[in-house]
């Protein structure tokens, strides 16, 4: 097997079940990756937060650690590079990392398919652009649908512990820009009020982005992650299984054979038989 196609080594020593109930990884690397690997450039502000732009400066992607508020990766979308966004993601600072890497994945795919992918509007006649889509992954994993008083629809986890709210009223596109209130409310937890991590996108991201979310937050893979590490999961809440790393493969036949072309020769052995009682000639020199 070549060196590139290894198996990447477990980055933890256990398992979190269900998913939703891990938080985020110590880096968010492996969520800028997809984004870097197609191209797109990253600078630095002076206070430590991370900025990556599409070549068209139509996508900006913030990893804001330095943030005013605990939303680490904010993602906008623009028809117009100087003009408002046309929609925009957020993910806070205990959002699973596994959940970005999902969206940037989908956005640098949507991104090469050009502005007719990564500003597609959700529509409800358009084939592949119905909202429906992004809830179908729930649904089809067991998430029970519900509406509440305000006719909002929500959809929970089997285990109650994860949601998924959208607002079926009118909203304010900058609220939905800067707060909460948006049209995609992914949680985790016992409430949407008091989330232990969220995820929101605003009316008009993109169904192949928000799915891409959904799908990788109803995943029943579990999530590695390290015990000592408590900040990466929801203590009280997720199962924690022990990760066994598989035996080492034993000795191949080639391998065998291999040894034995390396083992010492033996000293040369006596001719005097096994069994008989006769002494061996004395060596040439010898005395009595």
């Amino acid at each position: 097997m070549p060196p590139h196609d290894a198996p990447r080594p477990i980055d933890g020593d256990v398992y979190v079940s269900p998913r939703h109930l891990a938080a985020a990884t110590s880096t968010g690397d492996a969520a800028l990756q997809p984004l870097l690997d197609a191209g797109w450039e990253m600078a630095h502000d002076d206070l430590g937060n991370l900025h990556v732009h599409a070549p068209d400066r139509r996508i900006r992607l913030g990893y804001l650690p330095e943030g005013e508020d605990d939303g680490l990766w904010r993602i906008n979308a623009y028809e117009d590079p100087f003009g408002p966004p046309a929609w925009g993601a957020c993910f806070n600072n205990t959002c699973p990392t596994e959940f970005v890497h999902a969206f940037t994945t989908a956005l640098a795919r949507a991104y090469r398919r050009g502005p007719q992918a990564y500003l597609a509007s959700p529509n409800p006649i358009r084939e592949g652009r119905e909202p429906a889509l992004a809830i179908d992954p729930l649904v089809n994993r067991g998430w029970r649908a519900s509406h509440d008083r305000r006719g909002t629809l929500e959809l929970h986890a089997p285990d109650g512990l994860a949601g998924l709210a959208i607002p079926t009223g009118r909203l304010d596109p900058e609220k939905e820009l800067t707060t909460r209130d948006a049209r995609w409310q992914l949680w985790a937890g016992t409430s949407n009020d008091h989330p232990v991590w969220y995820a929101t996108a605003s009316t008009h991201t993109p169904v192949a982005l928000v799915r891409a979310v959904t799908e990788c937050v109803s995943d029943p893979a579990p999530l590695p992650r390290w015990r000592k590490d408590t900040r990466s999961y929801i203590q009280g809440m997720a199962r924690l299984t022990p990760i066994l790393l598989p035996d080492p493969p034993g000795p191949t036949p080639l391998d065998m054979r291999r040894l034995a072309g390396l083992r010492p020769a033996g000293l040369p052995s006596s001719s005097v038989p096994r069994w008989s009682t006769t002494s061996a000639p004395p060596r040439p020199g010898s005395r009595r």
